[in-house]
């Protein structure tokens, strides 16, 4: 008789000669101390089959129907890649006892939670199973799950709606991974939109809402990237400034900066920035002009695109000048000089000191016309004082006292 200790290469041996599994069992009953009919079936079976034979004694036949069909379902992909393929060259769900213990042990809790209609803890132990395939070759069986937890989630009503902006990012995930880009973006709109005003952290700390901002800023750039591979300029440089304006909600100041800088090399590459102002103006919309000057200024300073600034400085300084709001023009003009002076191109330095010189005197000019209008004392004597001295009249904020070279 074979004791605890026996020799368990021998004892196979002798099995291999028994075909009847009847015989096989009697055969372990009888030489193996205290071994039940149950426990020598156990050990003629495969692990697979005593892993099914468990979930239906213990009534899990949902759990039993969702682990034959992922098997299932893993031979149909070996079968559809074909020898030579990465997944041709592994074993079989089957045959890897490890992952069988952990189908095993989550789909039960699954199946026993979702019986009481406790969907948090059916979620948890669905998600935890993704987590335990997120190896390569197992991407397919961590999707699957992602997108048992995305059905899920929509049944959880007691969370505020946190379970289902996990699961809205995890399927977003899943989207960028499979190159489904506009899939991805609704998903992460939609995790952007449930994380609104909410303090939820992940395990680092940051907060939903950053990850969300993060995501769509990384989704809406490929999908930028895609566009311009198609010469779709304006779709791009529209999707671009959305992950710009994501990228400056995440607080990266990083991401922030690679977005500008995207979308600073997009505006620049189309000639887009002065082909939109232009019409803009020619339509009347002096607004959204200047609304679009404002934003790309934001983004070539970003981007350091110096010669991109001083444009949009002086377009913005001109406009403003037009409308008569020399106080602002000044601004814009002040700063088209500073950016030019970063660059060596002096007929530039020059010509952007020439807008500013003329847009401080319309300035200066409105002060002058002021107590010239007013005409009492206090106003001659002001503007006498002025004439000697040709200072300027008021504090000028954009030279904070220092002097402006007469032009």
């Amino acid at each position: 008789m074979y004791g605890i200790g026996g020799t368990i290469k021998e004892l196979k041996c002798w099995i291999h000669l028994i075909k009847d599994k009847d015989a096989i069992d009697h055969y372990l009953a009888m030489n193996i101390k205290g071994l039940s009919k149950q426990e020598a079936a156990a050990y003629r079976n495969s692990y697979k089959k005593n892993i099914c034979i468990d979930m239906l004694r213990q009534g899990y036949h949902k759990s039993f129907s969702e682990l034959f069909t992922l098997i299932q379902k893993w031979n149909a992909l070996r079968e559809a890649a074909g020898p030579g393929s990465a997944i041709w060259q592994q074993k079989s769900l089957e045959e890897q006892p490890d992952k069988l213990d952990q189908l095993h042990h989550f789909l039960t809790r699954a199946e026993a939670a979702q019986r009481a209609e406790y969907y948090e803890e059916v979620y948890n132990n669905q998600l935890n199973l993704a987590y335990c395939f997120n190896n390569t070759e197992d991407k397919w069986l961590r999707n699957y799950f992602y997108e048992q937890c995305f059905s899920t989630a929509q049944l959880i009503k007691i969370d505020g709606g946190k379970k289902e902006a996990e699961a809205h990012a995890n399927m977003g995930l899943v989207n960028e991974e499979q190159g489904q880009f506009m899939k991805a973006a609704e998903h992460y709109e939609t995790f952007h939109q449930l994380t609104l005003g909410r303090m939820w952290n992940d395990e680092t700390g940051h907060t939903y809402n950053s990850l969300a901002c993060e995501h769509l800023w990384r989704i809406y750039t490929l999908l930028a990237d895609k566009m311009l591979e198609n010469k779709e300029h304006q779709q791009a440089i529209k999707t671009l400034i959305k992950a710009f304006e994501m990228a400056k909600k995440g607080g990266d100041k990083k991401m922030e900066g690679e977005a500008a800088y995207c979308l600073g090399l997009a505006y620049h590459s189309a000639g887009e920035e002065q082909t939109a102002i232009i019409v803009s103006l020619l339509n009347g919309k002096v607004t959204e002009a200047i609304a679009y000057l404002e934003k790309f200024v934001t983004v070539a300073k970003s981007a350091q695109l110096s010669r991109s600034l001083v444009d949009a400085c002086i377009s913005l300084g001109d406009i403003y000048n037009e409308r008569g709001n020399y106080y602002k023009a000044c601004e814009y003009f002040n700063q088209a000089f500073e950016a030019a002076n970063t660059l060596t191109d002096l007929p530039l330095v020059d010509e952007t000191k020439v807008y500013y010189g003329i847009a401080k005197g319309h300035n200066m000019m409105v002060v002058v016309n002021s107590h010239t209008d007013a005409a009492d004392h206090v106003s001659i004597e002001y503007l006498l004082a002025w004439k000697e001295n040709r200072s300027d009249m008021c504090t000028d904020p954009f030279t904070n006292g220092n002097t402006v070279q007469a032009v």
